[in-house]
């Protein structure tokens, strides 16, 4: 192995990213999904015939094309830039100035090092200057960025600069606290461990207001 294979295989193994945006081809979405499935389904029949699976057995058989489907409908399908979810915006006409906080919000994810699942929460928040959100937006937009190999400092950026644009303002926050699989199944096998990352824009860069979502954060919503 060369020394550049050692450094890309050091950046994998310590989950580096590269930038903030998703490295993606310019071609990216020349060919069309029913095509990329195809291409995909192939080539999952090639990883499973050389690790010496037997694809006539009943239960193999519809295994490449199920897996391409995944791929390209379901767990990468925030690649698509015609899958962006709209988020209209609304007039703060009840005048709230405070923070609102979606906390909880499901991450389901998938490490871009070895395309193994990145399972937690988001907890997401901004402060209104004079437009609002829906509820179901701010799920939405974590589930868009969250639908593509992902790092997770990545995609906790990625959330808070999509929220920032929806809303014109910097006052937007992302907490993620997530289990890697890559981390939980591979490797260093640690079950226990989760990794948290943070984005903090306009004035919950300020202690106060972070510490008050901090702690919003840690309440006890079970009901």
């Amino acid at each position: 192995m060369n020394q550049e294979d050692l450094l890309h295989e050091d950046i994998g193994d310590n989950h580096i990213a590269s930038s903030e945006f998703t490295p993606l081809r310019k071609d990216a979405f020349d060919i069309a999904d029913d095509e990329k499935i195809a291409l995909i389904r192939k080539d999952v029949e090639n990883i499973l015939t050389t690790l010496g699976m037997d694809l006539t057995d009943d239960s193999m058989k519809g295994t490449p094309n199920r897996v391409a489907k995944m791929f390209v409908k379901e767990i990468f399908g925030g690649l698509n830039p015609s899958k962006k979810p709209s988020a209209s915006t609304f007039e703060n006409n009840y005048k709230y100035g405070e923070m609102l906080v979606e906390k909880n919000i499901v991450v389901y994810s998938t490490c871009e090092h070895h395309l193994l699942p990145i399972i937690g929460r988001a907890h997401v928040a901004y402060i209104s200057n004079g437009k609002v959100v829906g509820l179901s937006k701010m799920n939405r937009i974590v589930d868009y960025y969250a639908k593509r190999p992902q790092v997770q400092e990545r995609l906790t950026i990625q959330i808070v600069r999509e929220l920032q644009r929806v809303l014109n303002t910097d006052d937007v926050a992302c907490v993620i606290d997530a289990k890697h699989l890559c981390v939980n199944s591979r490797g260093i096998r640690d079950i226990e461990s989760s990794t948290v990352t943070s984005e903090f824009g306009g004035k919950f860069k300020e202690e106060k207001v972070r510490r008050e979502l901090l702690d919003y954060i840690k309440l006890n919503t079970e009901f």
